[in-house]
């Protein structure tokens, strides 16, 4: 069993500096317009050569309505036809992907994100899983980890009755904060009520794993009332639970410009919230994955962290890493070989494109050989919390003391206060270090120098 966190204030105030989430290296920081839709194609014809199975990403950005910490691709409206002609280009896109690729090669996995996807009508939902289940070889035996991302403000018992009749069979659901003053502070007013509804309608439904999202750091947000969410939520009992660190960043963000910041918890507070999160989900039995990530023990993730075979990608932490991940839809991003590539950000300009029969493919990255090495080297580490040296110079053909050789003040530094342990044969990332797992793998990023650090958020 992986070592508890252990909470140490100086080391967090010391390391807790903006940086990558890591659901890539190198990041999509670096993606740039040279990588087109010719060079999806060869990748496309690179994994049909090697029958690699498939996790499919569908992005669908309508909300109703803003909420106003939210940082995703999105499309406000009340206008539900809206749907009607992207659906007509993601049905296109849908076709000209698959065209190349093996209907032999399975769908391990499938994520439908956005925005809200069941912003769209059951007839929608029911062709548009028509489109894929046609195109793409979908498992039909419910052993595939197919999930949906669930606002209970736009899902019923017959909506859940619906999706899981389609083949999904794990929920994400967003809560953010229970208290009223939180949720008038961010325009999502949503009662545990109807949270709770969702979640005992995935559970009668057989739903095979259940997530709930929060967020700490939002404005109104007190130490107190944020525990009193998080009791209310341990009594979900959900599989598993993200809490993520709110990024205040309304230059980037344009919605964030309606939260007044003297509303914001001081630093402080949110370390305390933080702090208490762990300890009150650590005593409910969660473990802590990484990332702001928690699980059951019995969790898939959970028992692969301990296996040393968890993986991130795109979708965050995942025991699917080893599919070629195709992202479809505005502003998704694929991951397939050694090729980074996403889709346009831009509604008009993605649909328009797939109107003339191409792919929207805007911008990229090919990993070149150092790339591909950092991104082992980073993952083990961020996944694991451990890196044998050994292994990543038999994978690579590398003396990885020489490799890193300027690397090594900065690690034995890390070692001296703490956060790993550190000798000729391995990296371990200790109690101390778990919370800041991102400055570990921050040593190994070699575009970081280069980069702009306010496009990231913080560590804690």
């Amino acid at each position: 069993m992986l070592d508890a966190i252990r909470w140490d204030s100086d080391l967090i105030h010391r390391y807790d500096i903006a940086g990558p989430r890591y659901t890539s290296y190198p990041t999509a920081v670096q993606f740039n317009s040279q990588v087109g839709a010719f060079d999806l194609l060869h990748a496309l014809r690179d994994s049909r050569k090697a029958l690699r199975p498939l996790s499919l990403y569908v992005h669908i950005p309508f909300c109703a309505n803003i909420c106003y910490y939210c940082a995703c691709n999105k499309v406000i409206t009340k206008d539900r036809g809206r749907a009607l002609p992207y659906l007509q280009r993601l049905e296109q896109e849908i076709q000209l992907i698959a065209c190349h690729l093996n209907p032999a090669q399975k769908v391990e996995q499938l994520h439908l994100g956005g925005g809200t996807p069941t912003f769209l009508s059951h007839d929608e939902l029911r062709q548009l899983m028509s489109q894929l289940r046609q195109h793409f070889n979908l498992l039909d035996d419910d052993s595939g980890d197919y999930g949906i991302e669930i606002d209970p403000r736009e899902a019923d018992w017959s909506t859940m009755g619906l999706l899981r009749e389609l083949g999904f069979n794990r929920v994400s659901v967003g809560l953010q904060d229970l208290d009223p003053n939180v949720q008038r502070a961010v325009n999502r007013l949503q009662s545990l009520d109807e949270t709770r509804a969702i979640i005992e309608a995935a559970r009668t439904l057989q739903y095979r794993s259940i997530n709930i999202d929060l967020i700490y750091g939002l404005p109104k947000q007190t130490p107190d009332n944020f525990a009193r969410t998080i009791d209310e939520v341990i009594n979900l009992q959900p599989d598993r639970l993200s809490v993520f660190n709110y990024a205040h960043l309304p230059e980037r963000f344009m919605p964030q410009r309606r939260i007044d910041s003297n509303d914001l918890p001081a630093p402080a507070e949110k370390l305390e919230m933080l702090h208490r999160t762990i300890e009150q989900l650590t005593a409910a039995g969660y473990r802590y994955i990484g990332m702001d990530h928690f699980a059951l023990p019995d969790d898939e993730l959970a028992i692969a962290q301990e296996e040393s075979t968890l993986q991130r990608n795109f979708q965050g932490y995942t025991t699917h890493g080893h599919c070629d991940l195709i992202g479809l839809g505005v502003s998704a991003i694929s991951q397939i070989g050694d090729l980074y590539c996403q889709n346009s950000s831009d509604l008009n300009q993605y649909q328009n494109t797939l109107a003339s029969a191409q792919l929207a493919t805007s911008r990229g990255l090919l990993c070149n050989a150092d790339d591909r090495l950092r991104r082992e080297v980073i993952q083990q580490i961020i996944c694991n919390l451990t890196l044998e040296f050994a292994s990543i110079e038999r994978q690579f053909n590398i003396d990885f003391g020489g490799y890193f050789a300027a690397l090594w003040p900065r690690l034995t530094e890390m070692a001296a206060d703490g956060l790993i342990e550190l000798d000729h044969e391995r990296l371990t990332v200790l109690p101390a270090g778990r919370l800041l797992v991102r400055s570990v793998c921050m040593v190994f990023d070699a575009y970081l120098e280069q980069q702009n650090r306010q496009r990231f958020s913080r560590v804690i």
